[in-house]
């Protein structure tokens, strides 16, 4: 029995309830799904729900009540062996053998779509992540954005929703200018400006401007030149390290845009009748405090130019004017006060301050040889994208950044990401699915088929465990999505990993010897089937590959 149809027969036994006369609630109190997960100690049973304690009010009685008239009809469903009520009103339900193992045919059935749901349709949804300056190299703050930003995009649309992956390409402002001096000051052989930029990519890129234009240096305006040509090659640059890591944009969007279309100027106007902004000292601010912001913050300075918040609003509209639901911003650890600001940037246009989600990601560190890695080849300050991947791998690289919850530091040892051996976790979960193809192969070389399925017979201990967390996977996705936390996906691989590995090593697939073929073989091929199914699902969620040989 699979989660959907545990849920489908709970709504069924409230409606009879209801329709018998026996629970008495408003008609549109009545769920027509039914959430139910896996207790966290297999001692409780398959499934539970908290049913009960989500109609007490409605009804007008205790859970416990709700629960003891539910638990009844339940025990009567085909494949429920037991109904237990714990605590206030929860309901643990044990399935028989064969309805519990029913999932694993479900599995591999459902193929590539188990685990997908439609709780997000109609959903759309702007994620902007990394959108690193395009004045060098993508570091290891950005690289985790992508990875953990992918992730979730794919998460977000494996439960249905509409996503658009979006990059916010800073081509205006202070940083650039650093970036053309630098370029400029390489290419006339003298020293990085102190406040601009070294490495060996400034050099790079100020080469292959010059190859291209050999009289760059006489040109009216050199500077100039070096901004419009360097910012070009090294955006190109950023595009191809996304690419080769795994990650594309649908929409690169220019800052510069919002100042050349004049989006920034209209929109001052409007603001300027905004209940959100008030004029002080001869300058606009937006009221970002109502929004937990630490000061207000000056949106038009008192000379009339705008400030740099104007652009972040210009921006949103720009979102909200393109038919997104929900604009999410994915920033770095030192952007804590942008939070706020966005907030009240959406009010400050009569929007909704819940259309901004702003989630923060904390720094990232390598270790090797039990000692912190810093300098990189190319930056020269910093370790990149590429050194990263270049140590471990893109798969490594990815699966690593992605596992650890994102408001969280973390420590990446090289030394473990780069052993084949169980104590990498991105190599203990690809060893568990290419196992699960190598136990299809000598399957299939000893004439065990699919020919057969007895869900009775998955009954092992081993096997009860591996269906308990096969069967949890499509709720860890749901929550993964509305946590927006993809790690949550990363770390129950693991665990199905290890239910897999005990399984394997307590019961058979394939006969011994001159056994016979019998119809527990080929059930325990479906459920192996099954796990390298949910497996592969899952890494490819993670934008990980599932090799079949390892």
């Amino acid at each position: 029995m699979t989660p959907e149809e545990l849920s489908a027969a709970i709504a069924t036994c409230l409606k009879e309830a209801f329709d018998a006369g026996e629970l008495n609630v408003p008609a549109q109190a009545l769920p027509t799904e039914v959430r139910v997960e896996r207790p966290k100690s297999r001692e409780h049973g398959d499934w539970a729900t908290n049913i009960a304690l989500q109609l007490a009010k409605p009804a007008g009685v205790p859970p416990r009540k709700i629960a003891e008239l539910l638990s009844t009809r339940l025990a009567q469903i085909p494949g429920v062996s037991k109904v237990d009520i714990a605590g206030p009103g929860f309901l643990n339900i044990i399935l028989d053998a064969a309805a519990a193992g029913e999932l694993a045919k479900a599995i591999v059935e459902a193929g590539k779509s188990y685990g997908t749901t439609t709780a997000m349709v109609g959903t759309k949804i702007n994620l902007e992540f990394v959108s690193a300056n395009p004045t060098g190299p993508i570091h290891l703050g950005g690289t985790r954005w992508a990875a953990v930003g992918d992730s979730l995009a794919r998460i977000f649309l494996s439960q249905g929703a509409d996503v658009t992956r979006e990059y916010y390409f800073n081509d205006h402002g202070n940083q650039i200018d650093k970036f053309a001096r630098s370029l400029l000051a390489s290419a006339k052989g003298e020293p990085a400006p102190e406040d601009g930029y070294g490495g060996a990519y400034i050099q790079d890129i100020a080469g292959e401007v010059m190859a291209n234009n050999p009289d760059i240096l006489s040109s009216e305006d050199p500077q100039e030149e070096f901004r419009a040509q360097g910012v070009e090659l090294m955006f190109a640059a950023i595009r191809a390290s996304l690419h080769e890591f795994g990650v594309d944009f649908d929409v690169y969007f220019h800052e510069n845009s919002l100042f050349e279309d004049g989006a920034v100027e209209k929109l001052l106007e409007q603001l300027k009748g905004s209940g959100n902004m008030y004029l002080k000292d001869g300058a606009w601010w937006l009221n970002s405090t109502d929004y937990g912001d630490d000061k207000d913050r000056v949106v038009i300075k008192s000379d009339g130019n705008a400030a740099y918040i104007a652009g972040d609003i210009a921006y949103f509209k720009n979102k909200r004017d393109r038919g997104f639901d929900l604009c999410i911003y994915m920033l770095g650890a030192d952007h804590h006060g942008y939070v706020a600001r966005l907030k009240a940037a959406a009010a400050a246009m009569g929007d909704d301050a819940n259309r901004v989600e702003v989630l923060i990601g904390q720094m990232v560190n390598l270790v090797q040889d039990g000692k912190p890695v810093r300098m990189s080849k190319r930056a020269g300050t910093v370790v990149t994208m590429e050194d990263l991947v270049e140590i471990v791998g893109t798969d490594a690289a990815r699966y690593s950044l992605a596992r650890f919850s994102s408001d969280s530091n973390i420590d990446i040892d090289l030394d473990v990401l780069t052993k084949k051996s169980n104590e990498n976790p991105v190599f203990y979960v690809q060893y568990a699915h290419a196992r699960t193809c190598a136990v299809g192969r000598n399957a299939e070389a000893a004439g065990v088929d699919r020919s057969a399925f007895d869900a009775g017979a998955l009954n092992h201990a081993t096997e009860s465990e591996l269906l308990a967390v096969l069967g949890q996977y499509p709720g860890v996705l749901v929550h993964a999505a509305a946590f927006r936390e993809p790690h949550r996906v990363a770390r129950h691989l693991e665990v199905i990993a290890g239910a897999y590995h005990r399984w394997y090593d307590a019961c058979r697939v394939t006969p011994m010897g001159e056994e016979a073929i019998t119809d527990v073989n080929r059930t325990r091929l479906w459920l192996n089937n099954a796990v390298g199914q949910v497996l592969a699902n899952g890494l490819s969620l993670l934008g990980v590959s599932a090799p079949e040989r390892m």
